[in-house]
């Protein structure tokens, strides 16, 4: 793990503070969850140029991208949790962050400190004014300095959007991994699938096995000629694993029990185990788990030394030992109250074969959206009978909560708006009953101001 060094160390440079440094980061550089696509570089010349002034650091480590629409953060945090508890030093590169711009980097679960934070950008920082990077580009270049400099074994990288273009893209990585393609950030990668599976397979290297963890029929050739064109083995996990929720099981249970089978019996079955417990309890997890326990096999071939037990003890915290939060997390009980990040039509659908799964007299949703993003999508799909609370999470690009209320009249959902989202989930909590089910959601912004 990086040593932390106390916070209360000034390096030399123009910021003097961590709190400085952060607000400098956010208030002068292209920021997505401020500005949408506005903030988005259509290149990798940024990330390019950065990283040569850096001395290459994302060549100086392993690693594993890992894309796709939805589920690519779980499979990131359970694939990295698998890896450190098999013993190798981890790095771990996700966005966004919900409460702290730290959690975005992290050696075996540890955030990055905020000295080493301070220490980057006031080393750097008349490079940064003289490139005029975004936000992302500047997040990208520290995470791989920091794995580079503390010699991490492998890093697990996830893709900020899309691709191809994404500053990510500038790695080399072992194995590849995309989780799902769905309708998502339309405006920037394309208003159809094949648009975005075609942006979404850019992260296809020469030579390097990619596995996509769901089979999509609308997708798949994309995936099938990409692969080839770059001589890659392809693997569609989905086609590989059958993985059940076991049952019976709580109403809300601690760990997810899953059954797992291998689909082709004549095939010699790399794993011994045939269940398995995932602190991670969204049932939606089962797609994403096929494609981690793809990545695994396939990392055992190029000789990671992971024992069944270390995917065992692994999947069971995965919360515990890299952070993650936000997926179908249990806020409170009695009344319950739950919040997860999906955010676009599959993730919402998915979110609701969770709630059909709990047992409860009334359900109270509590849901915010961005302004950038299709709502109507969303809204036709939610229920009916829920009593709602219209909210906006607090920052420019959230959908004001009178319009949100107005807009989810049309398809005979009804509630009121509030000015945030504290407020939203207060008065939800006092309108439940102790039996009734609170859900909190619509964007990602939303779940970062309850967790």
């Amino acid at each position: 793990m990086p040593e932390n060094t106390s916070d209360n160390l000034k390096p030399e440079g123009p910021f003097n503070s961590y709190s400085n440094v952060i607000s400098y980061l956010y208030s002068r550089l292209p920021m997505f969850s401020r500005l949408g696509a506005d903030a988005i570089k259509a290149d990798l010349i940024n990330t390019e140029k950065f990283c040569t002034h850096l001395s290459e650091p994302q060549n100086t480590f392993k690693s594993v991208h890992i894309g796709g629409t939805n589920g690519k953060g779980s499979s990131s945090h359970m694939l990295a949790a698998i890896l450190q508890t098999a013993g190798y030093k981890t790095g771990l590169y996700t966005s966004p962050h919900l409460k702290d711009f730290r959690e975005r980097i992290r050696i075996n679960g540890e955030m990055i400190s905020e000295l080493d934070v301070l220490q980057f950008v006031n080393d750097n920082y008349e490079f940064i004014e003289r490139l005029e990077p975004s936000f992302f580009e500047v997040t990208v270049a520290m995470a791989f300095h920091h794995f580079a400099i503390n010699k991490v074994d492998i890093a697990v990288i996830e893709v900020g959007l899309g691709g191809r273009l994404d500053s990510t893209n500038v790695i080399h990585p072992q194995l590849s991994l995309i989780s799902n393609i769905a309708f998502d950030h339309m405006n920037i990668l394309g208003n159809t699938l094949l648009l975005i599976a075609g942006e979404k397979a850019g992260i296809i290297k020469k030579e390097v096995p990619v596995i996509i963890s769901q089979k999509q029929d609308e997708v798949e050739d994309i995936f099938i000629k990409k692969a080839a064109e770059q001589q890659s083995k392809i693997v569609f996990a989905s086609e590989v694993w059958l993985i059940k929720k076991s049952s019976p099981q709580p109403n809300l249970p601690e760990l997810l029990k899953v059954d797992i089978k291998q689909k082709n019996d004549s095939v010699p079955s790399y794993f011994g185990f045939n269940t398995l417990e995932l602190d991670l309890t969204g049932i939606y997890q089962l797609k994403n788990l096929a494609g981690v326990l793809s990545a695994i096999k396939q990392l055992h071939d190029f000789g990671y030394q992971i024992a069944e037990q270390n995917i065992i003890d692994a999947l069971r915290q995965v919360k515990a030992l890299t952070g993650l939060m936000g997926r179908w997390q249990m806020l409170q009980k009695a009344p319950l109250v739950i919040c997860d990040t999906g955010h676009n039509e599959d993730g919402i659908r998915e979110v609701l074969k969770n709630i059909e799964q709990c047992s409860f007299d009334q359900l109270h949703m509590v849901i915010g959206m961005l302004s950038d993003k299709d709502s109507s999508g969303i809204l036709k799909m939610l229920p009916k009978n829920a009593k709602y609370y219209f909210c906006q999470p607090d920052l420019p690009r959230a959908k004001p909560a009178i319009e949100l209320r107005n807009e989810a009249q049309a398809y005979n959902l009804h509630g009121k708006y509030y000015s945030s989202v504290s407020d939203a989930l207060e008065t939800a909590k006092k309108n439940a009953g102790k039996n009734d089910l609170i859900f909190v959601g619509g964007s990602t912004f939303v779940v970062a101001e309850v967790v």
